[in-house]
């Protein structure tokens, strides 16, 4: 193998995995579509094995490119992670600052929050990747993470924000033409929003009910689509209390009786603890979202 193969001939790589051919790729690169082919061809024969296979559907990766996959995607971590770096000095505060948190709260919790954090600091740019994946901050994928479960990763900083608390609630709309349900029973008779694969959040409820996917009217596993669409008055469904409340047309249901919490906690990696722009973040959302728990 030919260990010069540079991480421009990996991010070639990684732009016609994601994007299907050459030219989809070079668009989105700033590259021509020769010189991608080239990086492509380069990296095939560094390696010293086909990467991609012609189809009527564009370039389709062999087994060898899928596992080449994650390396590169670490790759990409680190070369973002070294332009972060460089893109303003530790001790000033300007540059870039990569969060990660969940589709959700990326989508209802952060803007109001980071909308005040720009305000204060113009010369900050946050990068927000959102994904119901945690990212592995130990590889750099992000410099700030909000997460929903205690990180086990060492060499992190951590801070408990405390419970967010979780109910059941329903339009004014559907409960206009449905009756409010009294019981956990009465439930099998309304129009449930819930999950489609992914189980785990809806049995977490303890609401005694044998939960199962037939029960749900509604089938999503995207919690910004339940969102809208408990938003819409479709049925009943789960939501933060913190984001219901700005709702005065979301009406808690069965409160007394079904509800459950999930510890919030803010993570850093500890190599960047000195990054004043970075602590400066992590301060102002480890305040904000502390206060987000606390009302809900």
């Amino acid at each position: 193998m030919d260990r010069a193969a540079t991480w421009d001939l990996y991010r070639s790589f990684l732009g016609v995995l994601r994007f299907g051919s050459l030219s989809a790729a070079a668009r989105e690169l700033g590259l021509t579509q020769p010189t991608l082919g080239r990086h492509v061809d380069a990296l095939e024969a560094s390696l010293g094995t086909s990467l991609f296979a012609r189809s009527r559907h564009g370039l389709v990766p062999t087994p060898a490119a899928l596992a080449l996959v994650p390396h590169a995607e670490a790759m990409e971590a680190a070369a973002l992670a070294l332009v972060r770096a460089a893109s303003g000095e530790a001790g000033e505060p300007a540059g870039a600052v990569r969060v990660t948190a969940s589709n959700f709260i990326g989508a209802e919790v952060l803007p109001a929050m980071l909308t005040e954090f720009r305000e204060r600091h113009g010369a900050i740019a946050i990068e927000l990747l959102l994904s119901d994946r945690n990212q592995d901050l130990s590889r750099r994928d992000a410099d700030i993470a909000v997460r929903m479960v205690r990180p086990a990763q060492k060499a992190l900083i951590a801070r408990r924000l405390g419970p967010v608390r979780i109910g059941l609630y329903a339009h004014r709309r559907y409960l206009a033409r449905r009756t409010m349900p009294r019981s956990v029973e009465d439930l099998n008779a309304h129009d449930i929003i819930g999950f489609d694969r992914d189980a785990s959040a809806m049995r977490a409820l303890g609401t005694g009910l044998a939960v199962s996917r037939e029960l749900f009217a509604l089938r999503t596993d995207d919690s910004a689509a339940q969102l809208a669409h408990l938003r819409a008055g479709f049925g009943i469904g789960a939501c933060q209390r913190g984001v219901a409340a700005r709702s005065p047309d979301l009406v808690p249901v069965l409160a007394g009786q079904v509800g459950f919490k999930l510890e919030m906690w803010l993570v850093m990696h500890e190599d960047l603890k000195g990054s004043r722009r970075v602590r400066l973040l992590f301060d102002h959302l480890a305040g904000a979202l502390k206060a987000y728990a606390a009302a809900g």
